[in-house]
């Protein structure tokens, strides 16, 4: 749990991290050097990591992201786990975080010890609703071949979108981020990950925009300097 007084440590690191970026200092020590100036634990720098960029990294990011209403008659092409694993945090009730980017993103970091249970379900069925409710022409689901029981969770996705008459396909791959980050320009790309987001040509926050949809109260969102 982040007390009042962690938090407010941590928005001052915020603000530090972002002075360094600017200054043209690497990410990686900005926040390792503000991380050790306000004796920051494990989980508050990933947290920093994950939400706090440069203007420039920031504004980049916004000019790629499309608007939750702007997907009919796209085509989308989703990182899988990236969503999938966001989307639990949220059915979980656990504390998300809204990036400078303006992505949301979970601090959960289990990629690779991530293993399938109903709330992973549930979250493929909050996933394909949204898709079906912005009348998309095509989603392509991507997930990594190294995560247990990848095959079983693509079969499962592959027979929900048939239920539901979307139109696409699911598949496994041993390159996720390679496959995304060298994708058709024509496909928008669901995904929160940052260094696919500045590879490719249009994104969309597949969490952010469900998130839009469910009561304030019962989820909660956090950022680096506002509560939100």
């Amino acid at each position: 749990m982040i007390t009042k007084i962690l938090q407010k440590q941590m928005d001052e690191a915020a603000k530090d991290i972002r002075y360094l970026l600017e200054r043209g200092y690497q990410r990686d020590s900005s926040i390792r050097f503000t991380g050790d100036h306000y004796c920051l634990g494990k989980n508050e720098r990933y947290i920093l990591a994950r939400t706090v960029f440069s203007t420039g990294t920031s504004a980049e990011r916004k000019k790629k992201k499309l608007k939750c209403e702007e997907l009919k008659s796209r085509t989308l092409l989703i990182d899988g786990y990236n969503v999938l694993i966001t989307l639990e945090s949220l059915l979980k009730g656990e504390k998300m975080w809204l990036a400078d980017d303006s992505f949301v993103r979970d601090i959960r970091g289990v990629f690779r010890n991530h293993s399938n249970d109903h709330v992973t379900f549930e979250a493929v069925e909050e996933m394909l609703c949204f898709l079906l409710n912005s009348r998309i022409k095509n989603a392509d689901v991507l997930l990594d071949t190294q995560m247990k029981n990848s095959g079983e969770l693509a079969a499962f996705i592959r027979t929900k979108m048939e239920e539901h008459s979307l139109t696409g396909d699911v598949r496994t791959s041993k390159h996720v981020d390679y496959d995304l980050k060298n994708c058709n320009p024509s496909y928008v790309v669901a995904t929160a990950d940052g260094i696919v987001i500045d590879a490719v040509k249009n994104v969309v926050d597949i969490p952010g925009c469900i998130l839009r949809t469910w009561n304030n109260e019962k989820k909660c969102i956090s950022k680096c300097d506002q509560q939100i």
